[in-house]
């Protein structure tokens, strides 16, 4: 897999049926190892080791409904008091951060009301606020430390 734009952590791998997968901490589970899965993996590395973000308040893969579909975010951290945090959506590295990511994740945050937002592709990352009263995400160049 391709170097990102992280620090540098430390993964379990296993390789079963010509496949690699790479062991998820949160899932508690290996999971095959993808382009958006490598991304993934780095980034809750990323949160929990340089951000701070207790393990216990971070969930993977769920399944959300945004206008009467089914759809799945990537990572979400809580806050203690149960509301959302930030969520993350993570795209492989060749897929390109446009627009409609962009959409995706306000389409997700429509239904969870999160005060952080994330992108990345591992190369990129974006970072944004949510100010709720005008209805706009504001730009940052980092999401802040998390704070129990």
């Amino acid at each position: 897999m391709q170097d990102l734009n992280f620090p540098k952590f430390s993964f379990r791998f296993k390789s079963s049926e010509n496949k690699i997968s790479i062991f998820d901490s949160i899932r508690k589970k290996f999971v095959v190892l993808q382009p958006e899965e490598w991304v993934r993996q780095h980034c809750l590395l990323y949160l929990m080791q340089v951000k701070g973000v207790p393990k216990s308040l971070i969930n993977v893969e769920k399944e959300l409904i945004v206008n009467a579909l089914k759809k799945r975010y990537d990572i979400v951290v809580y806050n203690p008091s149960g509301t959302i945090h930030l969520i993350v959506e993570c795209k492989a590295p060749h897929i390109t951060i446009s627009q409609d990511t962009f959409d995706q994740i306000a389409r997700y945050n429509m239904v969870l009301n999160a005060d952080y937002l994330m992108v990345t592709n591992g190369l990129n990352h974006y970072y944004c606020q949510m100010d709720f009263k005008t209805e706009r995400y504001m730009f940052l160049k980092d999401i802040p430390n998390y704070k129990l």
